[in-house]
């Protein structure tokens, strides 16, 4: 019994040192302790004691003594190291390297230190930014509607363009200095998402200039002569840019693109000069058709060794004016029935002087870092806001819809069926425009954050594309036929192509997230990659060495953490306190998930190796964890920079418990997925000690979130934030808006006229849906209710059946108008077939 008890105590106190991530010199006091104590009080055998003594004897002398320890471990485990480390091609290197690290650092550490996110203050707009955003951007989303430019102009309205130029839409990044509008990145993504709730194209029109593109490439890398010539005539919309990347061969794979060129000696406006012979094919390039400035990416080649003795130099990124000889502007693409201008381009030998790569000769060869840094950027506001804007419209309009629509003589919005939708719908919502605007924070504080960016664009339109779905499942008959009075069908089909761009989501969630993120973020990784990549053995070993055994510190902090986490449901651990008091054990489960986290990643690594690059469902898995860590994250954050609004605490319960559930579920997916099935059962018992205990959002939670979005109130305006409601008679998110109106209005009169019925003072024969007109007469007369009720029920009658019908056109779709070009295309097919007789 006394063995029992002093193997329970020692292996407390030895989980007590690992948890509060104790020095060596402690672990060493702690042993010599236990021993002495062991051999006092005869709790294990002699022989057993002495030779425990023996091997920390050697231990200490090991810590104890660095080149000793250098010499008999770290030597040996660096060339294991360097054996297993999986190859690193230059691009690869340069991916990982490119941007910083943010909070996602914290959330890898085990420990996160949420004082350093609660004192985030988030980006407040200037009284420019927010004039802008009022009026002019106001402006612009009355100019257009998805309907008009899908249907009838296939383009945005010309006036549309011009006011775009005007304005400086597409200067909103630029500096003043050189006639931009010297937007942040939270004025840049307010603008996007409240777009975005209008019309897609003029979204994504805006959106493209401002994000990865010419502008962004210039401000970062531009010379001094390149920035003074284009940057003011991107501002004014004198030059329209677009950026070319995607190559038929080359989609997610960017940095394989086949687009070369040749450095050579070339004429170029009657000069000799050194340039590249370019020749490229791209497709889908935005702004392409109609781009007066082309921002291309190549590799570039010199076998004549006119720059150095290197043959391939790399990606190279120039800017090509599109009148220059040799470059097609290719026909358009429709991108599922969206019209903003995109399509292909393509040259053959082009020569364009050096001086035409950005930043010049000195940028040869530097073009995908290049690329790679502003994408961490860019990729965190674009895609984001725009998906997020298309969320707000679904919510707003969806919710409103869900209370002007009766069936059974009952709101729709009351069905618990239709409550479960309506419920992912707004707590979805909350942690999208959370994760926006917290990344467009950090961008403003001068971070890069790629791994947050790959974040952010991955569970935004993933969740986006469960907002929309969610919302047609709602609106049913009403969302499937098209029309100008359709206000999501759009919306809908066009989604996908979000899903596509910018890194298709799939490889985005099982390559790029996590394997980017255990890499930059992990403390001690990307130190050991660096110190077995040293040419000097010396600093190699000392630099490996150190990051070793602080790495071997950290799996054991982060073992004994999440287990007595696990154990103890966090409830012990240290929360900030000037938060929420109710957000506490948020706080708490955050916590133990990062450890968990920083635990799995570590047993991961150690366990495949190289192998963990081709474990794209475990690294997706991983990634997960690592995603909800930060949606989560910025979840609290956002509830407390609104000043914690206790009206908005079911949708942050909701948002908070299941991105805890959803953690649990990608944790139960690693350990039941490891290979090393020993190592994954012992893994388990650690990370999930007592079994998966969390649970998904109630329903009554769910009943809370959903009946907030079916009534006008301050959280419902925070919730749907900057959209546009447009004025006319006709337009179909204005419309929804005074529906609703009316519908809360009407409603206590509607309730006074069934009182009546029940209480045998109308007929009960008639119902105020089968025949309203004349029970509201009979009500009148009868002085149940007055003249101004009555006149209610009849202006409620006519909105709502404005809203629930449907639109319809010619019996041929307007195909008459289109005969001309049938009968054209009608005679090409005829000849060709005859050609092929012949």
């Amino acid at each position: 019994m006394l063995t029992l008890t002093f193997v329970v105590v020692v292996v407390l106190f030895a989980l007590g040192l690992a948890y509060v991530n104790a020095p060596g010199i402690a672990w060493l006091v702690a042993a010599a302790v236990a021993l002495a104590a062991a051999w006092t009080l005869h709790a294990l055998p002699t022989t057993l004691t002495l030779a425990l003594a023996l091997v920390g004897a050697l231990a200490g002398l090991l810590l104890a003594i660095p080149p000793l320890r250098r010499a008999l471990v770290s030597h040996r485990v660096l060339r294991l190291y360097r054996r297993i480390m999986p190859p690193m091609s230059q691009t690869e290197r340069e991916a990982l390297e490119a941007g910083t690290v943010w909070w996602d650092g914290e959330l890898f550490s085990g420990r996160p230190d949420w004082q350093r996110l609660l004192a985030t203050r988030e980006t407040t707009l200037t009284p420019a930014e927010q004039s802008f955003l009022d009026h002019e951007t106001e402006t612009l989303c009355a100019m257009v509607s998805d309907w008009e430019t899908t249907n009838v102009y296939k383009d945005l309205p010309p006036a549309a363009w011009d006011y775009i130029k005007q304005k400086g839409f597409f200067g909103m990044i630029i500096p003043k200095e050189y006639g931009g509008l010297g937007f942040s990145a939270y004025a840049h993504a307010a603008v996007i998402t409240k777009l975005s709730t209008r019309s897609g194209t003029a979204a994504v029109t805006v959106m493209v200039p401002n994000s990865l593109g010419p502008g962004e490439l210039l401000l970062h890398y531009g010379t001094d002569e390149q920035k003074r010539h284009y940057l003011p005539r991107l501002a004014k919309g004198l030059d329209v840019p677009c950026f070319a990347l995607t190559n038929p061969y080359a989609g997610s794979d960017a940095a394989a693109i086949p687009d070369h060129a040749f450095v050579r000696w070339g004429e170029h406006e009657g000069k000799r000069v050194l340039g590249l012979a370019v020749t490229w094919d791209k497709r889908y390039i935005t702004l392409g058709p109609v781009a007066t400035l082309l921002g291309l990416a190549f590799r570039v080649y010199d076998p004549e060794h006119l720059l150095g003795e290197v043959d391939d130099l790399g990606i190279t990124c120039a800017l090509i004016p599109t009148s220059h000889p040799g470059v097609v502007i290719g026909r358009r693409h429709m991108p599922l029935n969206a019209v903003f201008q995109n399509g292909p381009n393509s040259g053959r030998d082009v020569f364009i002087p050096m001086d035409w790569v950005i930043g010049g000769q000195a940028m040869v060869g530097k073009g995908w870092r290049m690329l790679m840094e502003c994408l961490a950027a860019g990729r965190g506001i674009s895609l984001p806001s725009s998906n997020t804007g298309l969320a707000m419209l679904t919510a707003r309009t969806v919710g409103a819809y869900a209370r002007v629509r009766t069936q059974f003589r009952l709101p729709i919005g009351r069905f618990e069926g239709v409550e479960e939708p309506l419920a992912r719908i707004g707590g979805n919502l909350y942690v999208m425009d959370a994760v926006r605007r917290l990344t467009a924070t950090a961008i403003d504080l001068g971070a890069k954050p790629a791994v947050l960016s790959a974040i952010a664009k991955y569970h935004i339109t993933e969740r986006a594309r469960q907002t929309i779905n969610d919302g047609m499942d709602v609106i049913g008959g009403k969302g499937i036929c098209m029309g100008p009075s359709n206000f999501l069908g759009g919306a809908y089909m066009q989604h996908p192509v979000a899903i596509t761009v910018e890194g298709a989501n799939i490889l985005t969630r099982s390559l790029i997230i996590f394997g980017q993120g255990a890499i930059r973020c992990h403390p001690y990784l990307l130190r050991e990659m660096g110190a077995a990549q040293e040419g000097d053995p010396a600093k190699a070993i000392r630099a490996f060495d150190a990051a070793l055994f602080g790495h071997v510190r950290f799996v054991l902090a982060n073992f004994a953490r999440a287990l007595v986490m696990g154990l103890t449901g966090a409830r012990f651990v240290r929360a900030p306190r000037d938060v929420a008091p109710w957000t506490r054990r948020y706080y708490r489960q955050l916590t133990r998930f990062s450890a968990v986290l920083a635990l799995l990643a570590d047993v991961a690594a150690a366990s495949l190796g190289g192998a963990l690059k081709r474990k794209e469902k475990l690294s997706a898995r991983l990634g997960d964890v690592l995603s909800l860590l930060y949606l989560a994250s910025a979840t609290l954050h956002r509830h407390e920079a609104e000043g914690r609004q206790a009206a908005d605490a079911p949708l942050v319960h909701w948002a908070l418990q299941d991105a805890l559930v959803r953690m649990q579920g990608a944790v139960e997916g690693v350990t039941s997925n490891l290979p090393n099935r020993l190592l994954a059962g012992l893994v388990r018992l650690a990370v999930l000690p007592l079994g998966p205990r969390l649970r998904a959002p109630s329903d009554g939670l769910g009943h809370e979130v959903a009946q907030l979005l079916i009534a006008p109130s301050a959280t419902r305006d925070r919730l749907t934030g900057p959209i546009f409601i447009g004025g006319g008679a006709d337009d179909p998110v204005g419309l929804l808006e005074r529906s609703l109106a009316a519908t809360l209005a009407v409603e206590p009169v509607h309730a006074k006229i069934r009182a009546a019925v029940k209480a045998g003072t109308l007929d009960a024969a008639l119902a105020p849906e089968a025949a309203p007109g004349l029970l509201t007469q009979r009500a009148l007369q009868a002085g149940i209710i007055d003249a101004a009720e009555a006149n209610l029920i009849a202006t409620h009658h006519e909105l709502v059946a404005r809203v629930i019908a449907v639109d319809d056109f010619d019996r041929d779709l307007g195909a008459a108008l289109l005969q001309p070009a049938i009968d054209a295309l009608a005679r090409t097919r005829a000849g060709s077939r005859q050609r092929s007789v012949a």
